[in-house]
């Protein structure tokens, strides 16, 4: 999957290389961790750039290879450019976003593509993504998703060569992602991305958790069902999961910024103990003050069929999706 022909042609056709990289960021809403870089700063180097948003866990687990591509090669004329098209809409939020970079050690620029112009100006369709642009201004390569990172950097190593630069570092990275950014259980990953809201194609059903098959979910307690969400309008809802999965990841936040919300997870009925994820303790609790990606569950395997469940002990909380890994 990647940049259409007569998109990739047009650019290739571009006489000005510098000109070329300033009009794909046009559309960006603005900035953050430094100004636009100008076109004289990007001129004659390689860019990488990176599309993202804060709470996808694919994007989250490609991290670590971008990190350290960003320091191996910043001094050798590797540009790295982040940039941030949100999937929910309090991922529009710049607080959040600004939040999101500062603790996930995103150093780079980033640009903010709210209105997807950037996005646009790609042909991109996927998170993640990452685009290599030649110190002529052309797209050389692209790929779409998680994987081929000695692929990527091997391309980084040849475009630099291309631009002259001398004494670029050979090999390749080695990286250890830890918490959400640590590889996926692709072996027994048995689980899709579930949405949550009220356009969701997913299994959600109507009865007690003890009777969900693989990939059923259910709610109980009061919930309001949104576009992209659903809503607890009084305390003590549930939200029951039956999965198959090393990783459990919930996206969700409080309704009203500046509120908590607490919440139990339980597997198979029983506190999460030794299968806790990085934001709930070994007896299950947890809480929510901010929106964003939480892990909820990492077992320590042997990996099985299960049941989760979520209790949130106080009202205002909006779910918007499950991940594995």
């Amino acid at each position: 999957m990647k940049v259409g022909a007569l998109l990739l042609a047009a650019l290739l056709a571009m006489p000005s290389a510098a000109a070329a990289q300033d009009k794909r960021f046009d559309g960006a809403n603005g900035w953050l961790n430094s100004p636009r870089p100008g076109a004289a700063e990007l001129r004659g180097k390689v860019v990488l750039v990176d599309f993202w948003t804060y709470t996808c866990i694919n994007w989250l687990r490609t991290l670590p290879h971008v990190r350290a591509w960003s320091e191996k090669y910043k001094d050798h004329g590797l540009v790295v450019m982040g940039a941030h098209t949100p999937e929910f809409e309090f991922e529009k939020d710049a607080d959040n976003v600004r939040r999101a970079v500062k603790d996930m050690r995103v150093t780079w620029t980033v640009a903010i593509d709210n209105e997807y112009a950037v996005w646009r100006a790609f042909g991109n369709n996927a998170w993640p993504a990452v685009y290599l642009v030649d110190a002529q201004g052309r797209i050389r390569y692209s790929h779409l998703g998680e994987g081929a990172y000695e692929r990527t950097e091997q391309m980084i190593q040849q475009l630099l060569a291309e631009a002259g630069v001398t004494g670029v570092p050979q090999g390749l990275v080695t990286v250890q992602g830890d918490g959400v950014e640590a590889p996926a259980d692709w072996a027994s990953l048995k689980s899709p991305e579930t949405y949550l809201g009220g356009t969701s194609p997913h299994k959600r059903v109507r009865g007690p958790a003890a009777r969900l098959s693989l990939n059923q979910w259910t709610l109980s307690g009061d919930w309001t069902s949104r576009r992209d969400a659903v809503a607890l309008t009084k305390p003590n809802g549930r939200i029951a999961l039956r999965f198959h999965a090393r990783d459990v990841n919930l996206v969700m936040g409080p309704a009203t910024r500046g509120t908590a919300v607490r919440f139990r997870v339980l597997i198979d009925g029983k506190p999460a103990g030794a299968a806790h994820g990085t934001d709930v303790d070994d007896q299950g609790s947890g809480t929510v003050t901010e929106q964003r990606l939480f892990q909820l569950i990492r077992q320590p395997g042997p990996i099985s069929e299960r049941t989760l469940e979520i209790e949130f002990l106080d009202r205002g909380i909006e779910a918007f999706a499950f991940t594995f890994g």
